[in-house]
């Protein structure tokens, strides 16, 4: 049973498991938070989990305490391996650890509908990962929803309104397909060893369609040229895009003098369609 593995700074110390900064690893070890992002995950039970970077299996932990139906966990990081497995025995047939890169595996072949993901994202690759999920050649995507753990900033990000200076490519990507909140804030103390920066749990539940159609790869390009010289007025920064596109703007209710910052989901979409479709 869970409850009778010793306590993760036990396992740390017995398995040499110092936090490598080239993997992005910081610890969360206090079990009281891991089963607090496990609950923000939802109802777990009736569902298969992927978990990434679950290094020593706090939250690992946590997703098996509150009862997910298996957990997939992917660790790059062979040290870890001896800690996890002994999580795996504590639970027979409901854990399965794969060794390798996340960005490399293909989970699906391990994993049973309906799928959560739920994960303490490793930092150097976290936002790879999450545009990767978003952007699937087809939707809805293999996941119902994404828990997981970035730095605020990115959290932020991943959240924010028109208007605001964390606004940009990635709060698109993820509000056009996705309902996004930010449901648990941690500070820098509640990681071994403390990051440089606060950290934030974002959930993240597939819409059954996008809230506005637009053909994806078009969005995505014209989001990328917009937010990249998000300080040019969008006639010169999307100039590249169409000869005539302070028309295409002005058709679809943009000034071509605004920023990109200052552009909502529907209008970004409208402009995609009208790309995508000759004007």
């Amino acid at each position: 049973m869970i409850d009778s593995l010793p306590p993760l700074r036990e396992v740390i110390a017995a398995h040499g498991l110092s936090a490598r900064k080239s993997l992005g690893q910081n610890f969360l070890l206090d079990l009281n938070l891991t089963h607090r992002i496990a609950r923000a995950a939802g109802d777990l039970t009736a569902c298969d989990v992927l978990e990434v970077g679950p290094g020593p299996g706090g939250l690992t932990r946590g997703l098996l305490a509150a009862g997910a139906r298996h957990v997939l966990a992917v660790e790059k990081d062979a040290r870890c391996l001896p800690a996890l497995a002994q999580i795996a025995e504590a639970c027979p047939g409901r854990l399965t650890i794969l060794q390798g890169d996340a960005m490399e595996i293909d989970p699906l072949g391990h994993l049973t509908p309906p799928i959560k993901i739920v994960a303490n994202l490793p930092y150097n690759v976290g936002t790879e990962l999450l545009v990767r999920w978003l952007t699937p050649a087809d939707w809805p995507p293999f996941w119902d929803s994404l828990t997981l753990m970035f730095q605020r900033e990115v959290a932020e990000r991943i959240v924010a309104s028109p208007g605001s200076g964390a606004y940009g490519r990635l709060a698109i990507l993820a509000q056009w397909r996705c309902e996004a909140r930010i449901v648990l804030r941690l500070p820098p103390e509640a990681f071994t060893p403390p990051p440089r920066v606060s950290s934030a749990v974002v959930h993240l539940r597939a819409l059954p369609a996008p809230r506005y159609p637009a053909d994806a790869a078009t969005l995505s390009r014209l989001v990328a040229r917009a937010f990249n010289q998000r300080r040019k007025m969008l006639r010169a920064s999307l100039r590249g895009l169409a000869p005539d596109i302070g028309d295409r703007l002005e058709a679809v209710g943009i000034s071509p003098t605004a920023r990109a910052e200052e552009i909502d989901l529907a209008r970004f979409c409208a402009l995609a369609r009208n790309l995508k479709d000759g004007g």
